[in-house]
Formats: structure tokens, sequence, C-alpha cells
């Protein structure tokens, strides 16, 4: 099967994406511009998203090259049980909704770091903050702009460098806008990133059941399931190579919920896009995107496993190597190099929206967090609103900036690239969760145990990461939190070590909160009312919907 780069239709395809989302952000720019140009109004877009527009948003700044390509990849590697990612997330975004929001919204939370400096104290939020950024910098938009880079290379047949600029300067060009520019292109770029998505997974398909003879996607499907029904689980057993990234019962009740719930509900990138709203317009929001989440490994793990059944059958021999071995990574691009001119263009302008939009939010968040808690509470005290937002772009574009200097040099092609985002930030985020969590709903939290959970954690986590290198961890096999890896040494699955940190991280904040706050006292505590919690009848609907098509599909697939 041969591949073809870009036709003139497929330029054409893109060019209309591209007017359109340029147009429509104009559009935007200009017909809601706030009369105050108010920092609030510009990181926030307080007051001005739509609940469609903030779930649309959610889902654009999520995602992105990492889902296209590594959870791709990751679909030919181990299957369906991947997919566990989006399915858990679209549980999780209930919870944030039903639980987290309105503790944000009650106690006007515009940024993590404000929340951690008003719950517990500057040196909590100041090392937060410093902390977030070079996470978001270092490891997350490198991440996006190079995979992003990566595909769309593959696909036009232009260096990784010359579209890591294109890519760069496109998403500074709409995070300039601010927030309310971002959200309402994000309807967009969801529009094209389903639309495409889809388009490729038709082909993707099509191609499984017209190589094994018979006719229709249904029909691939069926061929799929059986000719690599091992890739249908999703729960997989010790025995399984991919234990390892998803070990097993974790992913339902251990340490996927600390992925997920730091991610939905403790992150500035994702949780800004609700901070702005009302309670029931942000909530709509989450909902809706809880929704386009189950739609997602349709969009991006099934291509993955067409890959790999096609692969296995002697196709795409020499396409899916890279230096002399098979790079999993690899299966998207390949299909989309298959799609027919017109298609083609339609997918390549998916897969731009994805990285486009997810680089907005993420040099949009980065922003935010320096100019609002580093900027204006240390290094300019009385800057004025109109000097925020200044400094506010200047952050983006240096952010930017930034990411396309060292994302070359970070080896993130070398080992899977959602693999690597997931396993990097797993460090850090039970710890964080660990502090969010009790510092929301124990008010004896203080602020010696959140550092300790922010320090003790991050320690915890390489100590645990380089343990098999210094302790035999066969014993803890028997009990399946120990399996072997490439080298055949024993170590912790990274999901399972998330879980263990957690714990560790809470019980050693509940022991040094009851020993300094005897009198169980704590003026910094948020004032929590049950009736902050209570749903309207349409969300609870909805949720329980969400909730019976994710048991009957883990049923299915289980």
């Amino acid at each position: 099967m041969k591949t073809n780069l870009l036709d003139t239709k497929d330029y054409i395809v893109f060019l209309i994406y591209f007017v359109i989302v340029a147009a429509y952000g104009l559009y935007i720019y200009k017909k809601k511009k706030s009369a105050s140009g108010g920092s609030k109004d510009y990181f926030l877009a307080e007051g001005s998203l739509t609940w469609w527009a903030i779930g649309a948003s959610l889902i654009a700044s999520n995602i992105s090259a990492e889902q296209f390509i590594g959870m791709s990849g990751s679909g030919f590697k181990m299957g369906l049980a991947i997919a566990t990612y989006e399915w858990m997330a679209a549980a999780t975004l209930i919870v944030v909704a039903v639980f987290f929001i309105p503790v944000y919204l009650k106690n006007k939370i515009f940024t993590m770091p404000q929340f951690l400096h008003q719950r517990y104290n500057g040196t909590v939020a100041m090392i937060m903050a410093v902390f977030w950024l070079l996470l978001y910098v270092v490891v997350n938009l490198t991440s996006i702009l190079y995979l992003g880079a990566l595909a769309v290379s593959s696909i036009s047949g232009f260096s990784i460098d010359a579209c890591m600029y294109a890519i760069a300067a496109f998403a500074i060009i709409i995070t300039l806008g601010g927030m309310k520019v971002i959200g309402y292109t994000d309807v967009i770029q969801v529009f094209f990133l389903i639309l495409g998505g889809l388009a490729t997974t038709y082909l993707a398909l099509n191609l499984v059941s017209d190589h094994y003879g018979t006719k229709g996607i249904f029909e691939g499907y069926n061929v799929m399931t059986a000719k690599a029904s091992e890739h249908f689980h999703m729960i997989l057993k010790p025995d399984n190579e991919n234990y390892i990234d998803l070990p097993g019962l974790s992913v339902l009740v251990g340490g996927m919920w600390i992925v997920n719930l730091n991610y939905w509900g403790c992150n500035q990138y994702i949780t800004q896009r609700a901070l702005g709203a009302d309670l029931k317009t942000a909530r709509s929001g989450i909902l809706f995107a809880a929704f386009l989440k189950l739609l997602m490994p349709i969009i991006v793990v099934l291509p993955g496993i067409a890959a790999y059944v096609l692969y296995k059958d002697g196709a795409f021999q020499t396409e899916m190597l890279q230096d002399g071995s098979v790079n999993p990574d690899r299966a998207y691009p390949v299909l989309l190099n298959l799609l027919p001119a017109g298609l083609k263009g339609l997918s390549f302008a998916a897969l731009t929206a994805a990285v486009v939009a997810s680089l907005a939010g993420k040099a949009n968040s980065i922003a935010t967090i320096f100019t609002l808690d580093i900027y204006k509470k240390v290094l300019k005290t009385d800057a004025s609103e109109k000097n925020l937002v200044v400094i506010g772009k200047i952050a983006i574009v240096g952010s930017m900036l930034l990411g396309v200097l060292i994302a070359p040099h970070l080896g993130i092609d070398k080992k899977g690239g959602f693999q690597y985002i997931q396993e990097y930030t797993g460090f850090v985020s039970p710890g964080i969760f660990a502090m969010f969590i009790l510092g929301f709903f124990w008010k004896r939290t203080t602020s010696n145990a959140a550092l300790f959970a922010t320090i003790g954690g991050f320690g915890l986590s390489l100590l645990l990461k380089f343990l098999p290198g210094m302790v035999d961890l066969a014993f803890l096999s028997d009990v399946g939190f120990a399996v072997k890896n490439a080298v055949g040494v024993y170590e912790i699955p990274f999901i399972d070590r998330m879980g263990f940190v957690f714990l560790f991280c809470i019980i050693g904040m509940v022991i040094i909160s009851m020993f300094e706050n005897r009198n169980g006292v704590n003026p910094k505590g948020l004032e929590i009312d049950a009736k902050m919690f209570k749903t309207t009848t349409g969300f609870a609907v909805g949720a329980l919907l969400i909730i019976g098509l994710l048991v009957a599909l883990y049923t299915i697939y289980w």
C-alpha cells in the first residue's frame, strides 16, 4: 500500500478550515471584546462562554497529538484497554461537575495557585505556580508541539521543524485573542476534529473489510474482533505484556481515578474553561464534554487496532518501521496517508485542529498562572489591568518559543507519546490531588501538610520508580502489584504507584494536620454547604445515562 502526500484538493479543504477558524476567531474577538479589557475577562472569558462552548473547549483542549498519535499507537500495541483513559474520564467529569466546580465558584477561585494561596499560604501557592509552569512548558507544551509536528510532517511531507513553527504560529494567533476566542473557535475545532477523525476510522474499518474480502465498516469491525480478540479487553490480566501500563482492576478502582481527578479537577489548563461561568452553565458544559468523551475511542483507538490487524496480516511492513523496529505511534499517520484526496485534507485539518486547540489552551493557562500568580503577586503588585493583559500576551509568545526550542531534545517520540505524558505527570499527580481533596473537604488540613504532599509525594514517586534497581520486588507479584518489565526486572506499574503514593500522602497529611491543629479550628478552611452539590434534574438524567453507558461498555468488553 503506497502512501501519498497532500493533493491540491487536500490543500483546498485545509485552507477552508484555516479561513473558517481564523475568520470566526476575528469575529468573536470584535463582537465580544469587553469594554473593561480586564485580565479576568481576557484569561477566563468571565460570563461569556455558553455550555456548548465550554464542553467543546474542554474536549478540544484535551484531545491533541498525544491522543490521535499516541493513543492510536497504544491501540495498535495493547488494544481497546487504552480507551479506559477516555471512558473513565467521562465518569470523572461528572464527579468534577458535582463536587469540585461548586467549591471553586463559591470561593471565586480563578487559578489553581490562587486556591492554594487562599486555602493554605503563599509559599505553597508559589511553589506550585512555578512547578505548574515548568510542567506545562517542559512536558505538556513540548509533547503537543513535537508529536503534532511529527504527525503533520508525515502527512504533508514538510520538515518537522517547519511544521512545528507553523503550528506554534497558528496557536499564538488564536491564543492572543484571549479565552473568549479560544472557547468559541474550539467549537469549530471540535467539529473538524470529530468529522475528520470519523473519516479516518471509516477508512480504517473499510480497509480491514476489503483486505479480508468482506464489505462495509461493520463487517470490518467484526473481522477485527475475530482476528485480534486479545485487543478487545478493557481489563488486562497480569500475564498480559501491557499489564505494566494498565494494571487490571486499578483502571476501575485504583490509580486511574488519581490520574483523571487530578487532570480534570485540579488542573488550570482544564478547569479554566468553566471558572468564568455560573454553576448551571459550567455543569452543563462539563456534562456535554463527558458525552463527547464516550466517542473518543472510536476516533483514536479503533484506527490503531485496525492498523494492527492489517500489519499482522502483512500490510504496512515498511511504513510502521522507524530506526529498524516497529513504532506503534506511526499507525495513525500511516492510515491518514491512505485517505483519498479531499478526505485526507479533512483528516489533516482534524489533526491540526486538535494540536492547535490544545496548544492554545495550554499557552493561555501558562499566561494566566504567570500573570495572575507570579507577576501580579511578586513582580509588580500594583500592575494595571491593561498591563496584566499585555504581560499575558508576552507570556503566551515566550512560552511557545521556549517549547519550540526545547521540544526536539527531549526524546518524546522514543517512549510512546501518550505513555510519556502519563508517566511523567504521574510523578506529581498523587501529591497534588491529595492536597486539593483534603483542602476542599477537611477544614483541619494545614499548610505544612500540603507541603508534605507536594514534596513527599514527588519523592516517594521517584523512590518507587527506581526501587526495582535496588530491591527485588518479585514478592509483590503474587498480589498483582509488580510485574516484569521489558528487561525482566519486577517493577510496580505506574498507575498502581500513583495509588500507593496518594494513600501515603493522605495518611501523612492527616497525621501532620492532627498534630499541628489539635483544636480542630483552621481559619483558612473552606465553607462547604451541602446545598452546593445539589444538581438539576436534567443534569442528573444526563449523568445517569453516561454511567449506564459506561457500565454497558465495560460489561461488553471486560
